[in-house]
C-alpha cells in the first residue's frame, strides 16, 4: 500500500512539473491533433510544448532563412485562434508578404526593429509578458543562461510561447528553454520535371528536448501541412503528410 502511494505521489509530482515546464497533458476524450504528429512524438506526452520557450541555433544565413521558414510553419499550425505574434529583430530580412506561403496573414505579425541586442533582449522579455498575444518570435545573436532562465519564468506565468532565433556563430551555451533546435535547408525535388522551385524541404534537428528525446529528420511544406520525407521513395517524390 505504501509502494502504491509512493508512485501516486510521484507520478501527481512528476505532471505537475511538466505542467509547470509548458507541456500540458491532453484530456483522454480529446483527439484533436495540431497536424504535425511525427514532430509531437519526440516530446513529453507527446504534445508540441506551448507556454514555452523554444531555441533555434543557425550559424549560416541561408540556415537563418531556413529556419525563419520554418518557424512560419509551426506558427500555422498552432495559430488556430488566429492570434497575433510579435517579431523582433534587426536582420529585417523577412519579406511579409511571403508569409501568406504559409497561411498567415501579414497584418497578423508586428514587426519590431531594434540594432543593440540589450534592447531586443528588454523586448523579448516585455512582449513574452503580453497575455494577449499567441507568441513572440525573437532574434538574439547569444543569450546566457540566467537571460534564458528569465525569459522561461516570464512564461510560465504569461503561456505565451517564445521563440528564440540565435545567430551567433560561437559556442552555444547551456540554456533554460525547453527545446533547442536546428534547421538546415535541403534542396527542393523536382516533381515530374516541372520548371521552377519546389516545395520547401528541411533537415531538423532536436539537438535537447527537456524530458524529451532527441531526433533528426527531413521534412517538407505544401499545401498547408508538414510532410515526411522518406529517403527510400525513388524519384518521383511523394511526401507524406504529417499527422495524416
Amino acid at each position: 500500500m505504501q509502494e502504491f502511494l509512493r508512485k501516486t505521489v510521484i507520478e501527481r509530482l512528476q505532471r505537475q512539473i511538466l505542467d509547470l515546464e509548458g507541456y500540458k497533458a491532453k484530456p483522454q476524450h480529446q483527439h484533436q491533433k495540431l497536424g504535425f504528429d511525427y514532430i509531437e512524438k519526440y516530446f513529453p506526452n507527446q504534445v508540441f510544448p506551448t507556454g514555452t520557450i523554444h531555441e533555434f541555433i543557425s550559424t549560416q544565413p541561408e540556415h537563418t532563412a531556413s529556419t525563419s521558414a520554418f518557424i512560419m510553419g509551426l506558427l500555422a499550425k498552432l495559430n488556430t485562434h488566429q492570434g497575433i505574434y510579435v517579431w523582433i529583430g534587426k536582420q529585417r530580412q523577412l519579406f511579409p508578404p511571403g508569409l501568406n506561403y504559409f497561411g498567415i496573414p501579414a497584418h497578423q505579425i508586428i514587426f519590431i526593429s531594434l540594432t543593440k541586442p540589450k534592447d531586443i533582449l528588454w523586448a523579448t522579455e516585455e512582449a513574452l509578458k503580453c497575455q494577449s498575444l499567441s507568441g513572440v518570435i525573437s532574434e538574439l545573436e547569444a543569450i546566457t543562461f540566467a537571460q534564458s532562465q528569465r525569459l522561461q519564468l516570464t512564461v510560465e506565468k504569461s503561456k505565451v510561447t517564445g521563440f528564440i532565433l540565435r545567430t551567433q556563430t560561437g559556442p552555444i551555451h547551456a540554456t533554460a528553454c525547453a527545446a533547442r533546435w536546428q534547421i538546415s535547408p535541403m534542396a527542393s525535388l523536382n516533381l515530374n520535371q516541372l520548371p521552377g522551385v519546389g516545395f520547401a524541404n528541411w533537415q531538423v534537428e532536436l539537438l535537447k528536448v527537456r524530458n524529451g528525446n532527441t531526433a533528426s529528420f527531413s521534412i517538407s511544406w505544401h499545401n498547408g501541412q508538414f510532410h515526411t520525407i522518406e529517403n527510400s521513395v525513388p524519384h518521383p517524390f511523394i511526401p507524406h503528410a504529417i499527422g495524416s
